[in-house]
């Protein structure tokens, strides 16, 4: 984080709980990516809260900050392990308890996917999309698939292919990007007509 005032904030949301999982050192870079540039970055790692499943009545203190948190952020970068030809299930669980109407709804959402295979995330990500509209996200085109990522990262954490990891920070990138194009504009706007009120 900067420690300077950012001129909007991002949460990134992991959808791996396994121990020492790619998703998360990718995700790392993404985060590395924003403080780079001065914006703030919060992550949301599931395998430290309390979701409840859905269906049940109860809600829990952890899922009620989650959404706090990501209504409050200018935009949300989600990141998924490929699981039998689709997002993780942590991914979905965070999403469900993300509200009705979901807090999602009119954010801009970069999607970052890894998978062990040669194709990527690709189909992970094509279903991951399409849950994100339909709650209401601003889902941004450039999504990031990373293939053979048990390959690109050594035990430290380090990504070794230099190609892998630009394309990995470009999810930060094209977020970033999208803000200051699209949502910046609108809130100095905004402050320019409450001033003249």
């Amino acid at each position: 984080m900067s420690d300077e005032s950012s001129p909007y904030n991002v949460v990134g949301i992991l959808g791996s709980v396994r121990p020492n999982n790619y998703t998360a050192r990718a995700m790392a870079l993404v985060a590395d990516e924003f403080g780079v540039n001065g914006i703030d970055f919060e992550l949301i790692d599931p395998a430290k809260l309390d979701l409840p499943l859905p269906g049940t009545e109860s809600d829990s203190s952890d899922a009620a900050t989650m959404r706090e948190q990501v209504q409050q952020a200018t935009g949300v970068i989600l990141a998924t392990p490929e699981y039998h030809g689709s997002y993780s299930s942590v991914i979905k669980l965070v999403i469900d308890n993300l509200g009705f109407p979901s807090v999602l709804s009119g954010k801009p959402i970069g999607l970052v996917g890894v998978a062990a295979g040669a194709i990527g995330a690709i189909k992970a990500l094509e279903h991951l999309r399409s849950v994100c509209a339909h709650v209401g996200g601003i889902v941004l085109p450039a999504f990031v698939s990373i293939p053979g990522v048990n390959r690109v990262f050594d035990d430290e954490g380090n990504c070794t292919d230099e190609k892998v990891e630009k394309r990995i920070r470009g999810a930060a990138t094209n977020l970033h990007h999208y803000v200051q194009q699209n949502i910046c504009p609108r809130i100095t706007l905004e402050a320019m007509v409450r001033e003249q009120a």
